[in-house]
């Protein structure tokens, strides 16, 4: 990878610009709960996971699995952080060979590292940042020859199949992540005046798209979506589990239907289905 400095007329600050930068896409899905157990219950009818302890000392940790491979994570947070104001969610890893590399040009971007780059012994090495509008992601980097297992393809029941940016400007955040991540633009769709839904692709791989915001008020974030068979039987097992549907059945293009939730303890996912 070939990296050159030049400066951003419009903030003086120093910018990296990257030619033939090696694509980079999430590779890891993890929501940071109250109760890794009462989440667990919730999830396994809904989105037909297995779910098993993975033997964090001094943290509940609990693996999600679609079939036999590991998607994602439970984690559990502490009462007091929860206290201050954070809340449920679900965070997205990106994949990349270097972590501290990486965090250096997200705050050369214009972009926060929140917390610096840890390393985890025969997990790997992280860094907890968001981009320069407030989405908060993980950078993360696998141990040396570690190979992560093959993962089923995104149209299988209950692995992430989409991942939805709402920006408070979308186009210069997609700058952002196509000059760190390699992604390119795919197909935009008008959604109304001056507003546009763009699709994005990592490695000619089309995953999600992003949009603006309609008021910056809301706060930019990453929403992903879970691949159910059929929708309307999968909203039915959120409101049975104790969950909400606060968005949805809607039909989008290419004739697949979407439903934003809430589960049991606030978290925000979506589903998408036949």
């Amino acid at each position: 990878m070939t990296q050159t400095y030049e400066t951003d007329v419009q903030t003086g600050r120093a910018k990296t610009t990257t030619a033939n930068v090696e694509p980079s896409g999430f590779v890891w899905y993890e929501l940071h709960t109250p109760d890794v157990a009462t989440a667990a219950a919730f999830y396994e009818p809904v989105l037909g996971w297995a779910t098993r302890d993975a033997g964090v000392p001094n943290r509940r940790y609990a693996l999600v699995c679609v079939g036999e491979t590991p998607i994602g994570g439970l984690l559990e947070k502490p009462a007091a952080g929860l206290a201050a104001g954070d809340k449920a969610r679900w965070v997205g890893y990106i994949g990349v060979h270097d972590v501290r590399q990486l965090s250096r040009r997200v705050q050369e971007a214009g972009g926060i590292v929140h917390r610096a780059a840890e390393e985890i012994s025969g997990v790997g090495t992280f860094a907890v940042v968001a981009d320069p509008q407030g989405a908060i992601f993980v950078l993360f980097q696998p141990p040396p020859g570690m190979t992560r297992p093959e993962q089923p393809d995104a149209l299988t029941l209950g692995m992430p199949a989409w991942h939805e940016l709402a920006a408070i400007d979308w186009r210069s955040d997609f700058e952002f992540y196509a000059e760190l991540f390699g992604w390119t633009k795919g197909q935009a769709f008008d959604m109304g005046p001056d507003s546009v839904y763009q699709l994005f692709a990592v490695a000619g791989r089309t995953i999600g798209g992003m949009m603006t915001l309609p008021s910056p008020a809301q706060g930019s974030g990453w929403m992903f979506y879970f691949q159910v068979e059929e929708l309307e039987a999968a909203i039915d097992r959120v409101k049975e589990n104790g969950g909400l549907v606060v968005y949805g059945p809607s039909v989008v293009p290419g004739g697949q239907q979407i439903a934003h939730c809430l589960d049991k303890q606030g978290a925000s996912f979506g589903m998408v289905g036949s």
